[in-house]
């Protein structure tokens, strides 16, 4: 076994360091406070052993004893991962109880779910079910160890969980009062895709359980801007889906969703007619190789071919295609291909269908599907 503090990621060619989740805290801060508590000792590391395979050393700081049980806490290390909870205390206190089993409750700063389609049930502390699963492990554990039968409570707090919150996606989550104890693996990843991945499939399974079958997906805050601003709908009933416009399609599809709308710029949108699915320009890029290569179809010659290809922006490359008076031509056959890659990703029992834009141009596309899909999603 290893340890997360010695492990190293490569990720667009730099070396770096892992780190633990706040559920990997959680569950070390209960490990301890349930030792010192039927043992009477005290707990200066503990050892834990993560979902993920990671064998942790974690320092226990902050340790504090009385009358109702021992509360020690954790330090968070987002490792080289650019997170707001990186160096904050995630605490536990444990306490005797006359319920059996093990308890797990929210303190201070630990978010409170309002909105039905979370982990949690509406009305719960927002600890996800990984980490309950080692808050409950390693309590179970200790408990096991010193022979102990009754009830133990287990509070997991973090003082600074109010004031980060609102830099996290928990406010448009339905998470309200404090932060997510959070962690599939235990580990911590630098720049992890699988988090934001996650976030996706969270707010759109809000929206199923919100009783909706159709959603838009936009890239990001153009895509909402546009939706509100240009097509009257509004934009924070969109799912925002970076660049995994691929992952959140078949998301839509393994949650059931009857239909989705893509709406989004033609910087990122214009990748997709290249069947690019993940848009991140570290994965593939393609967009003036897309344009010029449909700009040849509608009658393009060298000479415009290789001035769209020295363009910098796809802007600069539409004011080339506008000037020479085949934008819309070419706009057209991109859109058919986009649909093309869009549909087979889909699949039979997804609808779908695409809105592309640009600032100066507005609408420079829709796939046969758009039209029908923003009359279903008029009342949204």
């Amino acid at each position: 076994m290893e340890n997360a503090n010695s492990r190293y990621v490569w990720k667009n060619q730099k070396k770096l360091r892992t780190g633990y989740t706040t559920g990997s805290c959680a569950a070390g801060a209960a490990k301890a406070a349930a030792r010192m508590l039927l043992g009477g000792e005290t707990v200066e590391q503990i050892r834990l052993h993560t979902p993920g395979g990671i064998t942790l050393y974690l320092d226990v700081d902050r340790i504090v004893r009385d009358s109702g049980g021992v509360t020690c806490a954790i330090q968070k290390d987002s490792g080289d991962d650019p997170d707001v909870t990186n160096g904050i205390y995630v605490y536990a206190k444990v306490e005797k109880t006359e319920e059996e089993g093990i308890t797990i409750r929210g303190g201070e700063g630990v978010g409170v779910v309002t909105r039905k389609g979370l982990e949690q049930a509406v009305g719960e502390p927002a600890i996800n079910r990984v980490p309950r699963q080692m808050i409950r492990e390693a309590v179970e554990g200790e408990r096991l160890s010193y022979g102990y039968d009754d009830g133990l409570a287990v509070t997991v707090s973090i003082p600074e969980g109010v004031r980060l919150a609102g830099q996290t996606f928990n406010p448009r989550l339905g998470i309200e009062g404090g932060l997510s104890v959070l962690g599939t693996t235990g580990i911590v990843e630098p720049m992890s895709e699988r988090a934001l991945i996650e976030t996706i499939c969270v707010e759109m399974t809000m929206l199923k359980a919100g009783g909706r079958d159709f959603c838009y997906v936009v890239p990001g805050n153009y895509g909402s801007d546009f939706l509100h601003d240009t097509l009257g709908y509004r934009g924070d009933a969109a799912v925002k889906c970076s660049n995994y416009i691929g992952e959140t399609i078949d998301a839509a599809v393994r949650l059931g969703m009857r239909g989705i709308l893509l709406a989004g710029h033609v910087g990122k949108l214009v990748k997709v007619a290249a069947g690019i699915m993940n848009t991140h320009s570290h994965q593939a890029d393609g967009r003036l190789e897309v344009l010029a290569a449909h700009a040849a179809m509608a009658g393009a010659g060298r000479e415009l071919v290789c001035r769209i290809m020295g363009c910098i922006t796809t802007s600069g490359a539409l004011a080339l295609l506008e000037e020479a008076g085949i934008r819309k031509p070419v706009m057209h056959t991109v859109m058919e291909k986009m649909e093309k890659h869009l549909v087979t990703r889909a699949g039979e029992n997804l609808k779908i269908g695409a809105v592309m834009f640009e600032p100066e141009y507005g609408i420079l596309g829709m796939t046969d599907g758009a039209e029908e899909l923003l009359e279903e999603l008029k009342g949204y």
